[in-house]
């Protein structure tokens, strides 16, 4: 049969077979052109800038550029090697060429990433540069003694080379000792990763409790009449069309200790008036809020699955004699599965990746991980801000990965 077909000949002579891949390669060609465009938005908007994050998390060159002369020292001699007359004349010099070019807070702000307070000394150094004679060692040490911590000399060996780790470190809550080794810092000073670990908890606790509210609604949506169903849709859907803003101030007005449910719950004889509760500017607030602006995204995808579950399923399987529980667990449930994974999926991304809520309604306790983000950001702290939002980026990627695992994304339904 394949050589009968390979003999076939098109109206122009040409064999049948090569025309026919010769059309497949068109039509492919059209579609990747046809797509073309939509390819490149996505590019230039979503993939570029996050390959210039990952880039700016690693990448720092706010002291190795104003630094020549130490940054050559470093290069000539080992780490572990204690700064000599030639370092201290290095750091001179650069001091000097800190001050023509106005760069010594850049310099010192990079190393005070690393060690706190090293800024100033930075600064008051560059302005005393013009003045340096031999010894350099005992010139620096009189300006300030910190010229000689082991820490400040290893932050600008590391600093000296642009790629770094350093800011991954200290998301960590990690530094490094006066030998380079990197240890934990104090207890009291261990921010970012317990805040890390407390945002994904406080994201698992909104998105349950987004299930638990979630369910029984959508359940509703998809088993009232046509015409109350779509009544209760437009109240789910209300939240869609007020600004987030409003909403988030709304519950400050409602939550504040002179409140709307304070005054009622004092007004009913439930409290005193001297025992109002605290619902905002704490972890319970930020709960509250984000619960009520995330609840649509569980709703929706719990709703697009339950609508086309057959009522007589459950019906045959009262008939045969499974009560309401069994029915409920082994035949309903487990069709809302797609639904209920895709909710969560959703709920769980964006409550990880909020910070206009916390910040509101959140005080110092509510606040997340992506409230630093943020703070690093309005810092001009580009890289600690770049480093933040990629373990925010790999915990999501993580989250995604294990779906797949667990359910398959190939069962994954938005709508």
């Amino acid at each position: 049969m394949s050589d009968v077909a390979s003999q076939l000949t098109t109206a122009d002579g040409r064999p049948l077979k090569a025309a026919l891949a010769t059309a497949q390669a068109r039509a492919k060609r059209r579609a990747f052109f046809l797509v073309l465009p939509l390819l490149a938005f996505i590019m230039i908007t979503f993939a570029v800038p996050i390959g210039q994050m990952l880039q700016r998390s690693v990448y720092n060159d706010g002291f190795s550029q104003t630094a020549p002369a130490l940054t050559e020292w470093f290069e000539a001699n080992p780490k572990g090697t204690v700064p000599d007359e030639a370092a201290y004349a290095a750091l001179a010099s650069d001091l000097n060429l800190m001050k023509e070019t106005r760069m010594a807070g850049d310099a010192g702000t990079r190393i005070n990433y690393v060690v706190s307070g090293t800024r100033s000394l930075f600064t008051k150094s560059a302005r005393k540069a013009a003045d340096f004679e031999p010894p350099y060692m005992a010139a620096l040490l009189d300006i300030d003694e910190d010229w000689q911590d082991p820490r400040v000399w290893n932050a600008m060996r590391t600093a000296s080379n642009p790629w770094t780790l350093d800011f991954y470190t200290i998301a960590f809550d990690r530094e490094r000792d006066a030998e380079g080794k990197i240890v934990k810092v104090d207890e009291n000073q261990r921010i970012y990763f317990k805040l890390y670990i407390k945002t994904f908890v406080v994201a698992a606790v909104i998105t349950a409790i987004c299930l638990l509210l979630a369910f029984p609604v959508a359940h509703l949506l998809a088993t009232l009449p046509m015409a109350r169903a779509n009544l209760l849709m437009i109240l789910v859907l209300l939240p869609f069309w007020t600004s987030l803003l409003v909403r988030t101030t709304s519950w400050i007005v409602l939550l504040q200790g002179q409140g709307v449910i304070n005054s009622i719950l004092v007004s009913l004889g439930i409290i005193g008036d001297d025992g109002r509760i605290q619902m905002i500017y704490n972890q319970t607030g930020t709960i509250i809020a984000m619960v009520h602006i995330l609840l649509p995204f569980m709703v929706l995808p719990l709703y697009s699955v339950m609508r086309v579950i057959p009522p007589s399923y459950t019906r045959a399987a009262r008939s045969l004699g499974a009560t309401s529980w069994t029915t409920f667990r082994r035949i309903y449930l487990p069709q809302t599965i797609p639904g209920i994974g895709a909710g969560v999926l959703l709920v769980f991304i964006l409550a990880v990746g909020y910070y206009i809520t916390p910040a509101l309604v959140g005080g110092a306790d509510g606040q997340l991980f992506s409230n630093m983000v943020q703070f690093h950001m309005t810092k001009a702290n580009w890289s600690m801000a770049a480093a933040l939002a990629t373990m925010l980026l790999v915990g999501v990627l993580v989250l995604y990965w294990l779906y797949d695992r667990l359910i398959g994304i190939d069962k994954l339904k938005l709508g």
